[in-house]
């Protein structure tokens, strides 16, 4: 019996930082026996086939980090990008993290630090999904953490 857990990473090669690379990092630390599968597509669009094909090859999830323009275009690109990693998420009864980076969320000079902290964040909520099915994130809900920007903080009470 292999006890291997397979992840898959999916990138592109529009994104303007190698977001990839943290989320190898980031799985390679928390599940060091782990086996990391990238895969990497021209673009957002191509992310959903790209999840599947790393499903196909036995991976039990699969973070995309993708990257969004600043044009309306490129807004509907991803609104359908996001749709289609759903039914692909349904369809294959296994987790995707949708990573996405928009390219007008912040100053360029702020995009770096985004990309990786959202990147490394989510590689870390992965590997917590695929290795207890999430059980270890029930203890962080309704606390208001962010992936990219600092956390919002819980709201105790009414008052």
């Amino acid at each position: 019996m292999n006890d291997v857990t397979k992840y898959g990473i999916v990138d592109t090669t529009f994104s303007r930082v190698d977001m990839g690379r943290f989320a190898y990092d980031t799985i390679r630390k928390e599940d060091p026996d782990g086996e990391i599968v990238r895969y990497t597509v021209p673009g957002i669009k191509d992310m959903p086939m790209g999840a599947t094909k790393l499903f196909e090859e036995g991976c039990e999830g699969v973070i995309t980090l993708g990257w969004v323009g600043k044009t309306k275009l490129d807004k509907y690109s991803y609104l359908a990008t996001s749709i289609g990693l759903i039914q692909a998420q349904l369809n294959a009864k296994r987790h995707i993290m949708d990573v996405t980076v928009h390219e007008d969320e912040v100053e360029e000079a702020q995009l770096f630090s985004l990309a990786k902290d959202r990147a490394t964040k989510h590689a870390v909520n992965l590997v917590k999904l695929v290795r207890d099915g999430g059980h270890s994130l029930a203890s962080m809900a309704g606390k208001g953490l962010r992936q990219g920007y600092n956390s919002a903080g819980q709201i105790l009470s009414e008052d």
